[in-house]
């Protein structure tokens, strides 16, 4: 390791306090020329070590640090050592006859940078969000199937963040066998068919599962409306635990058709199950037209995509929850149940229930919160890493 990464003057305050990520403005120098993702030590700018890290002069966070320890410096064996720590603390999260996919690795919240790893039955999804991970992706493919004893390591690093690292997005095997077009798994009862290839994410909104588990209390004999339903997710288990009938809402006809097949795998198809119906359409629009035709729920879910990608973004943003969860509410019969999220990051968990708050002023509409929801367990957040935090949703009675 030849090159040094020196900070400014009282810029190593939050490096010391194990955030990761050190931003281009904290630094004074780097010596040695590091290339995208080679390992560097991190001094403040008396010469003392902070940390190791790697580089990356392309992205605006400069540096990605992985150790604090002066006896650990960035080498494969410590990146081994992090991923089989990573993969044995999912052993006490997922019950495998319950669960046969969940993250594996969670990036920095465990304590590899850039570095997402999902599994999905007998095969691995990894993401290589920088260029650290990238230059290391096949050593770690291998290290994590001696550690799993999958069949095969697929890549999805086809995301927009790829860009801020001066890299390509790549998809396609990396090591073993390659996925079959959709693979099975099992999640709390209910079976899943998941295109790794092509399926949002890493195939799957992982993130969501015990969530979906939830919903199931608020949905027995219920109307519901599924409303980005996606392949069908909180649908799904909304039949599962006794709906009447589901409506799912999407803009992607292929996405309800894989829902539809969602029904008949899980023999929800089948005399006494709940009815399904599957509207194409823009969710904004579609849910107008049914408040304006004087449709009525009794549980209403709303999962949109990510409205905020960067806090210039967050105004618009806002809007867009509000106006959802106005429709969302209007949509339901009094007492009836919202279950409503947003997986954007940069609105805070606060702002999100003001956006709420402000949506039920405007419709006239009286909500209580039941539960607050998060992320799934294996998706952890670390304390000297808030950012780690990004899905909040509520459940909600609204009178």
């Amino acid at each position: 390791m030849d090159c040094d990464v020196i900070l400014k003057p009282g810029r190593d305050k939050s490096a010391r306090n194990r955030h990761p990520w050190i931003f281009s403005g904290a630094i004074a120098r780097a010596t040695g020329n590091p290339d995208p993702g080679e390992a560097v030590r991190v001094l403040d700018h008396r010469g003392d070590l902070v940390g190791f890290g790697y580089h990356n002069r392309h992205s605006q966070i400069r540096v990605r640090l992985v150790s604090w320890d002066p006896s650990c410096p960035l080498d494969d064996s410590l990146w081994h050592e992090l991923l089989g720590a990573s993969i044995r603390r999912r052993d006490s999260l997922v019950s495998r006859h319950e669960v046969t996919a969940c993250r594996l690795v969670y990036a920095e919240s465990d304590g590899l940078p850039g570095l997402m790893l999902d599994r999905y039955g007998d095969w691995l999804v990894l993401q290589a969000l920088t260029a650290g991970v990238d230059r290391r992706k096949v050593g770690l493919a291998q290290a994590a199937l001696e550690l799993t004893g999958a069949r095969g390591v697929y890549e999805r690093s086809d995301v927009d963040v790829r860009r801020h690292e001066g890299l390509d997005e790549t998809t396609g095997p990396i090591l073993g066998k390659a996925p079959p077009p959709a693979v099975e798994i099992l999640e709390h009862g209910v079976r899943w068919l998941i295109d790794l290839r092509e399926g949002h994410k890493t195939g799957f909104y992982l993130d969501q599962r015990e969530n979906r588990r939830r919903l199931r209390a608020y949905a027995k004999d219920a109307r519901v409306l599924n409303v980005f339903a996606y392949t069908g997710g909180f649908g799904i288990a909304a039949a599962m635990a006794g709906a009447r009938e589901v409506l799912h809402v999407d803009s992607s006809a292929d996405a309800l058709a894989q829902a539809e097949a969602h029904v008949v795998l899980n023999g929800l198809n089948t005399a006494g199950s709940a009815t399904h119906r599957y509207v194409v359409g823009d969710a904004f629009q579609v849910l107008r037209d049914m408040r304006d035709g004087g449709e009525r729920y009794d549980l209403v879910v709303l999962d949109p995509p990510k409205f905020a990608t960067s806090q210039r973004d967050v105004p618009a943003a806002t809007r867009g929850y509000k106006d959802i969860n106005m429709l969302g509410m209007a949509l339901l019969r009094p007492g009836g149940t919202l279950a409503t999220f947003s997986c954007s990051g940069r609105v805070s968990e606060d702002l999100f229930q003001k956006v709420l708050f402000g949506a039920s002023v405007d419709v006239g509409r009286e909500v209580r919160i039941l539960e607050r929801l998060h992320q799934s367990p294996d998706h952890p957040v670390l304390l000297t890493f808030p950012e780690g935090a990004y899905l909040k949703g509520v459940i909600a009675r609204v009178d």
